[in-house]
């Protein structure tokens, strides 16, 4: 099965990175975001990622053509321009980078990756999110459910941080805790290509326009996930997650 990403956005509200890179590009732990969503699908065995481009993409394919070099000891002849690329740990990932237009809007990125994957069920995420879900119960959920959909429920995480008091003293200051109210989309989905009809043009909002009517026909199932999710929405976000993986307890990291 075939994970697709969306990593075309502009990301205006993490500004101060995305000016120069596309949000899927912004690092954590001086690995791409898009590298660490990958790596997760990877850990349970799906290898082949199909991600769509839109803002500075560029960036993307540069990243991915010059992927093996950069990650393997280099012998490099100049005289005569020549590489040898010497052993070393590299992922054995196929990646598909479609160009799916800089004005183009959810849904029509949605519609062409589907209609690049063809008849076949497809997993999709956002390229600006993580969490320790368990990609195999996901799918074992959705192939019960037979729905054309099944999203990721999660918690938001709180919108503010919580303060510990004892007899009238602050005692502790925590992080904002996921204990936010309700549920959200929080990505993660499983689809079938029956989706595409739903998809009116590269106007159409995903989450909005297509998710809503879907649901309205009792086609999108709720995989409920009470663990850890994160998304990468503020430069506060991208602290948050940087402080996790240098203190050695990213949650997201299952592999």
């Amino acid at each position: 099965m075939k994970v697709a990403i969306l990593a075309g956005g502009l990301g205006t509200r993490l500004s101060e990175e995305t000016s120069v890179k596309p949000k899927p590009m912004v690092e954590i732990g001086g690995r791409p975001m898009l590298w660490h969503i990958m790596n997760i699908y990877a850990s349970y065995g799906f290898k082949e990622f199909v991600v769509a481009l839109g803002y500075k993409g560029e960036l993307i394919k540069d990243y991915f053509l010059n992927y093996r070099n950069h990650a393997r000891s280099l012998t490099v002849d100049l005289g005569t321009g020549s590489v040898t690329v010497h052993d070393g740990n590299h992922e054995d990932w196929i990646v598909h980078l479609l160009d799916t237009g800089a004005e183009t809007n959810t849904g029509g990125r949605v519609k062409r990756i589907a209609e690049f994957i063809g008849n076949e069920t497809f997993m999709l995420t956002y390229g600006d999110g993580v969490s320790n879900i368990n990609i195999s119960e996901l799918i074992k959920f959705h192939k019960k459910q037979k729905t054309l959909v099944t999203l990721t429920a999660v918690r938001p995480p709180a919108r503010f941080g919580q303060m510990v008091i004892e007899d009238n003293r602050v005692v502790q200051f925590k992080e904002k805790p996921q204990i936010g109210e309700g549920w959200i989309n929080g990505g993660f989905f499983v689809l079938e290509p029956g989706i595409t009809k739903y998809i009116e043009s590269d106007h159409t909002a995903w989450e909005f326009e297509s998710l809503e009517q879907l649901a309205t026909e009792a086609q999108v199932s709720a995989y409920q996930h009470e663990s850890f999710w994160q998304c990468m929405d503020t430069l506060r976000d991208v602290q948050l997650l940087e402080k996790y993986w240098q203190q050695g307890n990213a949650p997201w990291k299952v592999w």
